[in-house]
């Protein structure tokens, strides 16, 4: 598990393809690595990887298998990239964000960027199968850092974050730029809620749900609007 903290940004110094896999050499800042085993997680961009081989103090690999590669954004990155990353947390570590897994739910295109009183607003295109997820002042993670959805729009597919200096600061968002791919792990719990509600939803209305959902897609609105709402204030 992680925190959504990131803790540093590492820079990719190798990449090696076999049959299957692609190897990733890290390199981290200066005591990053201490205590590190082989056989640990690091979010890395937001996806859990398993420590393969310790090269150096500041060094270690990981393999990433072809699935991954295809699903998130790490199928795209080249020597010289940097990415944020994250140790395992600890039993009893403070919970700075939320609790994410390091399994990423979708990639999505960064829709545009602007910049208001020292903050990035970004805007996040989402596909249509997430939407129903994404609520404002909820938690959201791009590439394994903890989010707060500022704004949202289901009909037209969009979210909104805001990004303060020190988030800038500590991950590799300053260059990240609009056309760009991100990694999106949605908030589990959220999750769960919404699954479980639309479930008890539609077996409830039973064979009215199609009618309604119809009546409601001409007035532009669906079932989603009117559940409930499950944010979690930050």
């Amino acid at each position: 598990m992680f925190t959504g903290i990131v803790q540093a940004t590492a820079g990719i110094a190798a990449i090696q393809d076999r049959a299957g896999l692609r190897t990733f050499t890290l390199e981290f800042p200066e005591g990053f690595c201490q205590d590190l085993a082989i056989g640990a997680s690091v979010s890395v961009d937001g996806v859990c990887l398993t420590v393969t081989e310790l090269v150096s103090p500041t060094q270690a690999r990981f393999d990433v298998m072809q699935q991954s590669l295809n699903i998130t954004t790490l199928g795209q990155y080249a020597q010289g990239d940097r990415v944020n990353v994250e140790r395992a947390a600890k039993e009893g570590a403070e919970i700075g964000g939320h609790p994410l897994s390091g399994h990423i739910d979708f990639t999505a295109q960064l829709d545009s960027v602007r910049e208001f009183d020292n903050n990035l607003v970004w805007r996040v295109a989402v596909p249509e199968s997430h939407r129903r997820y994404i609520f404002a002042k909820g938690y959201i993670a791009i590439h394994g850092a903890s989010l707060t959805v500022a704004e949202v729009d289901r009909a037209a597919g969009w979210f909104e974050v805001w990004l303060i200096p020190e988030t800038r600061r500590a991950t590799v968002f300053e260059g990240k730029r609009a056309g760009d791919s991100l990694n999106i792990e949605i908030e589990r719990s959220t999750q769960v809620v919404v699954d479980t509600v639309r479930e008890a939803v539609h077996e409830s209305l039973g064979a009215l749900a199609p009618v309604l959902q119809a009546l409601l897609a001409e007035r532009g609105q669906s079932l989603d609007d009117y559940l409930p709402r499950p944010g979690l204030p930050r």
